[in-house]
């Protein structure tokens, strides 16, 4: 994780020193607390993945000289096919269309958003994927 980490201290540096120029040469406040904040955010991400890459034992991916076949195994279960995500995306725009149209159709949206979450979480505890 050692590698991830310094990405996220680089794009941390990063995101200050543009901040900093982005304030001096523009004088606007609102781009460069975005800026700066961003770069609190990466700081945020680096230093979780640079202590906790600190307790772990090193990983295939850390050994400059690994290869490839050091990390072949097992990632977990993926789902070979799944339709739950088209009626959640489509229960999402009812849902959004709500601030459009009315509360009403916030509700009706936010009812079909918990019936297809429902849906796509136990997907595979019936049928032919059934565990």
């Amino acid at each position: 994780m050692k590698v991830e980490g310094l990405i996220f201290a680089y794009i941390t540096v990063f995101f200050f020193l543009v901040g900093g120029v982005y304030w001096w040469l523009s004088a606007e406040p609102m781009g460069s607390t975005a800026l700066i904040f961003t770069g609190f955010m990466a700081a945020l991400i680096g230093f979780y993945v640079l202590f906790t890459g600190s307790r772990v034992d090193p990983r295939p991916e850390d050994d400059p000289e690994g290869e490839i076949a050091d990390i072949a195994g097992e990632y977990g279960f993926y789902s070979p096919h799944s339709w739950w995500p088209l009626p959640l995306g489509i229960s999402a725009a009812v849902a959004a269309m709500g601030f459009v149209f009315g509360w009403w159709m916030i509700v009706l949206g936010g009812f079909l958003i918990i019936l297809s979450s429902i849906g796509l979480v136990f997907e595979h505890y019936r049928g032919d994927f059934a565990h």
